[in-house]
């Protein structure tokens, strides 16, 4: 059977639907599991960010970068909370998470260990310092819809460029159990490199940089006391449980890069008008 590479993939809706339930997973974040971006001080955008989710800051108040704000490029699909009392108590329960994420026993010290390279099946994992991923980190969900990791991160998180986070062999369940998902507890700050396929929800205690055309898949950038700065990245914070679950016997289609968007539409465009001439030309031999 072929690993399903979930990170560098959306789920075609004609074919599938992504379930979300109520469940523990949604208890880890709280309200927070509704943002694609939450910040502490600011979140700011450059070039065509696309956030599946809502977006806010708390304690601070500024956002700028996207069209419904300040006409900047950025588009999100959720409720915007600017230093309001929803976006208050967002930060609230992202801190509860945070430092339950940070409580939990680790299974395995990857301390000095690039993650690049690995595959890993689900368990808490530890790093005393920093962590690097260069390259692409496998994780192996091992068919599990309670599958659960956790990385539990002393200061920094930094991903090379290009960089891949794999998630195979998820559960085939109607829904996500109650555990399923995939977290970054970072304390210090998390910088996510150009053009980086990224996967899970980064909690970090201080800011979140997402490089050029760096994407998260199935989780968030959620930033307790710093920034959010985006770059023409891609956030699906589609599933508030934080889970990456699917159905059974998916169809997986690529996710064009946002350059080629234009490309694909004028592609289309004129296989129609081809085959309209194509008939105008049959219909006339026939007359």
């Amino acid at each position: 059977m072929k690993h399903r590479h979930l990170s560098l993939y959306t789920i075609a809706t004609t074919a599938l639907i992504l379930f979300t339930t109520t469940s523990s997973s949604a208890q880890t974040l709280g309200t927070a599991g509704s943002y694609g971006a939450l910040g502490g001080s600011t979140v700011t955008n450059t070039g065509n960010t696309v956030i599946t989710g809502a977006l806010g800051v708390s304690p601070g108040s500024a956002i700028t970068g996207f069209s419904a704000i300040d006409g900047g490029p950025g588009v999100f699909t959720g409720a915007v909370n600017q230093g309001n009392a929803a976006a208050a108590q967002a930060h609230a329960d992202l801190s509860t998470a945070y430092f339950g994420l940070a409580a939990l026993g680790f299974t395995t010290n990857l301390s000095s260990l690039n993650l690049g390279g690995l595959t890993l099946t689900p368990g808490v994992y530890f790093f005393s310092s920093s962590a690097l991923l260069t390259g692409i980190l496998t994780l192996d969900a091992q068919g599990d819809s309670n599958a659960r990791f956790v990385f539990q991160i002393g200061s920094t998180l930094t991903t090379a460029s290009n960089s891949r986070v794999n998630i195979i062999n998820p559960g085939s369940s109607a829904d996500c159990g109650p555990l399923n998902g995939l977290f970054w507890q970072v304390g210090s700050s998390a910088i996510i490199g150009t053009n980086s396929s990224f996967a899970g929800n980064i909690l970090a205690l201080t800011s979140i940089t997402l490089n050029t055309g760096a994407s998260i898949d199935f989780g968030r950038a959620l930033a307790i006391n710093g920034a959010v700065t985006l770059d023409r990245n891609r956030i699906d914070a589609s599933d508030p449980d934080g889970g990456f679950c699917i159905a059974s016997s998916p169809i997986l289609t690529p996710v064009p890069e946002a350059s080629t968007y234009g490309l694909v539409g004028a592609g289309v465009l004129l296989l129609v008008a081809c085959r309209r001439l194509l008939g105008a030309r049959a219909s006339s031999q026939w007359r």
